[in-house]
């Protein structure tokens, strides 16, 4: 296991700045393993070593892997100026670490996964992996069999670009029809750019699932939960095919 500084570690816990963590070593409320540590920079393994301020065990996890039900109206991004983001709904010791694997557009929900592991969201997002997309949509318009056909063999978007081949279900047809979609790529806006080439609009989108991840029922909008073991071995095959 990697060893490493004391304060950097402190630092990423959400304790405070490199400088604001070195202020709490000097009044001598951290222990290492029982100990008063006295030097910021030394050396720790936090996975095997008890850490504790002011008495009270440090709870250290090196990955972290989250599932969101994004809401409407965030977006999916550290940091913005004007828009609430997916990282201000979780609590500070996450937010701080993690970045959203992917993007969902500002009026999408649904399933986004937040983590601080940048091999295995650069995994998920390579296009060489076609990691499967799903998603829920209702569209204005008329959904029809040809429009079925026309994703399975990809569609040619308003820059000229080809799709890869979707997958397209009609659940309803109708003024407005319901349909689900999967994708195995993430081009900007894709599902709305694939519809609007026929003339249709999405007038709602939900992600339900990315590769063996499924959204948790469970979880309302704006909702979230750490991965389990199961969820994490399964979209650790995903990257890995």
């Amino acid at each position: 296991m990697k060893r490493e500084r004391l304060d950097k570690v402190l630092a990423n816990m959400a304790l405070g700045t490199r400088k604001e963590v070195k202020q709490l070593v000097k009044q001598g409320i951290i222990t290492v393993d029982g100990e008063v540590a006295t030097d910021p920079g030394m050396h720790v393994v936090p996975e095997i070593q008890t850490i504790e301020i002011d008495g009270h065990p440090l709870s250290y996890k090196r990955w972290i892997y989250v599932m969101m039900n994004k809401p409407p109206g965030v977006i999916s991004a550290t940091e913005d100026t004007r828009h609430r983001t997916v990282v201000d709904l979780l609590p500070l010791e996450w937010a701080t670490k993690v970045h959203p694997v992917g993007r969902l557009d500002i009026d999408t929900e649904g399933l986004l996964l937040l983590t601080n592991d940048g091999q295995l969201s650069h995994s998920l997002l390579s296009p060489k992996k076609k990691v499967d997309k799903e998603y829920f949509a209702r569209i204005e318009g008329r959904v029809t069999s040809e429009h079925v056909e026309h994703f399975r063999r990809g569609v040619t978007l308003d820059d000229g670009y080809q799709t890869m081949p979707a997958s397209l279900e009609i659940i309803t047809q109708g003024e407005t029809s319901e349909v689900r979609v999967t994708i195995t790529e993430g081009k900007f806006h894709q599902v709305k750019r694939m519809f609007a080439a026929f003339d249709l609009q999405v007038v709602y989108l939900k992600r339900l699932r990315m590769g063996a991840l499924h959204l948790d029922d469970s979880l309302a909008p704006g909702e979230f939960r750490e991965l389990t073991e199961e969820e994490l071995a399964a979209l650790r095959g995903d990257s890995r095919e």
